[in-house]
């Protein structure tokens, strides 16, 4: 989808926190991304597991494998089409390109990417409001209140600002 070393322009989210407990992530939540390239990426509690493609000739999930033409579930991805790595094991790749020195199926850059779209969800969930994202900068449009939540202090004596080189 051309999305892997880039993040949304905009992105807004809905969560209900949880009033008791330890965990205070929002256990219900609905996201909405918004990319350059007009791609749409939705998220929800609801469907936990689900990815749905949206395309011009349809629309296939992977879970459950459905899709809007049964005969997309058939079809065969040609040689000169796009073929995804595949793995039984992430973390067996990742202990393999340690000895190997080949590199992962999933590139540092694209899994931080990746995280960042939960991060940036999160932001809007707590502000309660849409954002506008500049994927190069990797900072918010305009935004000082919604920068301010890119990091936080680090607790001394652990973290990157303390470490001697």
């Amino acid at each position: 989808m051309d999305t892997e070393y880039t993040g949304p322009v905009s992105i807004e989210a809905v969560g209900k926190y949880p009033r008791a407990g330890i965990f205070d992530v929002p256990s219900d939540f609905l996201v909405k991304a918004v990319y350059e390239n007009d791609l749409t990426l939705y998220m929800s509690s609801l469907y936990p597991g689900l990815i749905k493609y949206e395309g011009t000739e349809g629309w296939i999930t992977t879970k459950p494998f459905e899709a809007s033409d049964p005969a997309i579930l058939n079809s065969v991805i040609k040689e000169n089409e796009i073929h995804l790595l595949q793995t039984d094991s992430m973390h067996g790749n990742w202990l393999d390109c340690i000895q190997t020195r080949k590199p992962t199926l999933v590139p540092a850059e694209v899994a931080h990417r990746s995280c960042s779209v939960a991060l940036l969800s999160d932001i809007s969930m707590e502000l309660s409001r849409k954002l506008y994202w500049n994927p190069e900068k990797e900072q918010f449009i305009n935004d000082p209140e919604a920068n301010a939540m890119l990091s936080r202090p680090q607790r001394k004596p652990y973290g990157t600002n303390y470490i001697k080189v």
